[in-house]
């Protein structure tokens, strides 16, 4: 499936790549003037200078890459993020630092992954009963698995 991309520039901002043939996700990079710290415990919008036009009916969703999770505990924090098929911005990352360390975004350092996915529409109704279920109302922990 195509999907159109934009970028500010042709020089520095790079179009999202899959790593390889079987990868979900594409690379997506930063696109900085300058290096941007991220403190422990703070959170940083990071610019990548592409901006999509998604197909009707799909969204484009943000997450984490996983090597900068486990070796940095960098992470995107509304994960994953949510890309409107009507949104035409630039897609910025929402970076947070759990690790203890301060962390560097450079330019061009791969700091999320894009994964297109289908979004089927729901028709939300009004209705005066659900139907019973043996977990009924029972919230977080309530199954009492591990």
């Amino acid at each position: 499936m195509e999907v159109r991309i934009h970028t500010v520039t042709t020089e520095g901002a790079s179009l999202p790549l899959y790593a390889t043939s079987g990868a979900a996700g594409a690379d997506i990079r930063a696109f900085l003037e300058s290096s941007v710290i991220i403190s422990s415990g703070e959170r940083k919008l990071i610019p990548t200078g592409v901006f999509v036009e998604i197909p009707e009916g799909y969204e484009i969703q943000v997450r984490p890459r996983s090597g900068l999770a486990i070796k940095h505990g960098i992470t995107v924090l509304n994960s994953p993020g949510t890309i409107d098929s009507d949104y035409r911005g630039e897609i910025g990352v929402v970076l947070y630092n759990s690790g203890k360390e301060s962390f560097t975004v450079e330019n061009g350092d791969r700091i999320a992954q894009l994964v297109l996915a289908s979004v089927p529409r729901a028709f939300f109704i009004h209705s005066q009963s659900l139907t019973e279920t043996e977990r009924a109302s029972g919230g977080y922990g309530s199954t009492g698995k591990k």
